[in-house]
């Protein structure tokens, strides 16, 4: 851009502030500098198109393009995309669906009569009470019965011993330790609200005394979910055994606001097993505290997180990330070969969900030709971003060389050919990892209602808590009656699972 300067009103060229160690010069002072001549006009020119374009791309990012969560979109949110292709389904659920419309059951709780005595036909009111009964007909209203807090009052016995002379009593009930406290029930209930429904604790508090008239302190609240995660000790251990056994396993991890720091959630998990845990540090540091993954062997499906890597175990890569950025390359950088890989894989998935009917695998020929029609698409991506060639006057850096977008994604495309690909080979692993981002998805619902949690020690105590509850409902439990069983000292350990 070329002003004027204010005291001399002579031109002034001034260069925008990224890649540029001059600010503002007057022409006379760059073409002393040696900057006068078309040639280095031209480079500088080429240096700024580079920039700008480096900078569009960047705007251009979005939830439907990249990893960016969709909450970065702002209020211009990106128009809705799938590639998904129509079923010809009707809408609604299909035949063999399980529904959930309300039956009539055989014992109802209470039977309410109502006899026929004046004839309602405009006959003038005759008089029925005296004629037989035809036919009845019932209909059944499912209801709340009143709600109130039941008190049990436990009252043992105290005896003198004849031969000792000691005043002796009888046992209490397990569980009875004070003169007043709550029962597991409700217990059960206010942990229930704060690590499912997520409900803060101050209503809580307002739920409970709506409901039975009975107001409960935050502090109620907090004892009541200690008791429960001491009470889910043999579950944690058995849950580590499990996810040692899985023979595919989901990680995943997301940002926590824990005393107003970011820590990291890590999510490990099954069709049939989830486990959380909290830690300061998102790469090896947690994964060597947590000590689940350097020991698991089979294959961990993931998002291409650096830190796997180095696990001693066979791996397979999110096809959902790869498939944003490929939208990426091709929508904003106008590259064609992504758009044909984009088509590659989700045919190739098409065809694995239509095999998997007949078949457990695939025969070997159609996975040699889609491996060399995958190579042939890398490949053209190659020649449409060759290696970015430094000048040779240029001073050398070190680390890694710069790149593309494209570059780095075709980097990871050749590289890891094998583990992109695994869904093909194994139908036991799935096409994405959104297992893990789907058992990611309810804690940040959490962070949204209450913001962070207040200390670490509660942050952990929720995720071994939201582990035991997403397990028992993805084994088909009744959570709150688990979490009842739990406090009882019979928590639900889930079956050993080796089928994937």
């Amino acid at each position: 851009m070329i002003t004027l300067c204010e005291q001399t009103q002579s031109p002034i060229v001034v260069l925008p502030p990224f890649g540029n160690p001059f600010g503002k010069k007057t022409a006379e002072e760059l073409f002393e500098m040696g900057l006068g001549n078309l040639g280095d006009l031209v480079a500088y020119c080429l240096n700024l198109q580079e920039h700008l374009n480096l900078s569009g791309q960047r705007l251009a990012l979005n939830s439907s393009n990249s990893s960016k969560p969709p909450s970065t979109d702002g209020y211009v949110k990106p128009q809705p995309k799938s590639l998904r292709v129509k079923s010809g389904k009707k809408p609604g659920g299909q035949l063999g669906h399980l529904g959930y419309t309300l039956q009539r059951v055989e014992n109802p709780d209470i039977i309410e009569p109502h006899p026929l005595t004046i004839c309602p036909c405009g006959c003038g009111g005759t008089d029925l009470r005296h004629e037989p009964v035809v036919r009845h007909e019932s209909r059944q209203v499912f209801d709340l019965p009143p709600q109130k807090l039941e008190v049990t009052e436990h009252v043992v016995e105290y005896k003198l011993c004849p031969v000792s002379g000691k005043l002796v009593h009888a046992p209490w009930p397990t569980g009875v330790n004070a003169p007043v406290q709550y029962g597991p029930r409700f217990i059960s209930w206010l942990t229930y609200l704060n690590t499912q429904q997520f409900i803060p604790l101050a209503r809580i508090d307002q739920m409970s005394y709506d409901l039975f008239g009975q107001h409960v302190s935050e502090d109620t609240i907090i004892k009541s979910m200690k008791a429960v995660g001491q009470a889910l000790l043999p579950f944690s251990l058995a849950l580590k055994e499990l996810l040692f056994l899985a023979p595919v396993l989901h990680a995943d991890e997301t940002g926590l606001r824990v005393l107003k720091k970011l820590y990291w959630l890590h999510i490990l998990c099954t069709p049939t097993l989830t486990w959380y845990g909290v830690h300061e540090k998102r790469g090896q540091e947690a994964v060597d505290f947590f000590g689940i993954l350097p020991q698991f062997k089979n294959r961990l499906v993931h998002d291409c997180w650096q830190t796997y890597f180095a696990l001693d175990c066979l791996h397979a890569l999110c096809n959902a990330h790869i498939l944003r950025e490929l939208t990426f390359i091709h929508e904003v950088c106008g590259q064609v070969w992504a758009k044909k890989m984009i088509d590659l894989l989700v045919d190739m998935n098409k065809k694995r969900e239509e095999q998997k009917l007949v078949a457990d695998c695939f025969p070997e020929q159609p996975l040699l030709e889609w491996h060399e029609q995958y190579q042939e698409i890398v490949h053209e991506g190659r020649e449409a971003n060759p290696p970015i060639i430094p000048p040779p006057d240029a001073p050398k850096k070190r680390g890694k060389k710069k790149q593309t977008r494209a570059q780095n994604l075709l980097d990871r495309l050749e590289e890891r050919e094998d583990w992109v690909l695994a869904f093909l080979h194994d139908f036991r692993i799935p096409f994405t990892n959104n297992q893990g981002e789907q058992d990611a998805r309810m804690q940040k619902v959490q962070q949204k209602i209450s913001g962070c949690f207040r200390t670490l020690e509660g942050a952990q105590l929720f995720a071994l808590i939201r582990s035991y509850i997403s397990t028992c409902r993805k084994n088909g439990q009744s959570v709150f009656e688990e979490l009842k069983a739990a406090i009882s000292g019979k928590p639900f350990i889930p079956a050993v699972n080796l089928s994937g």
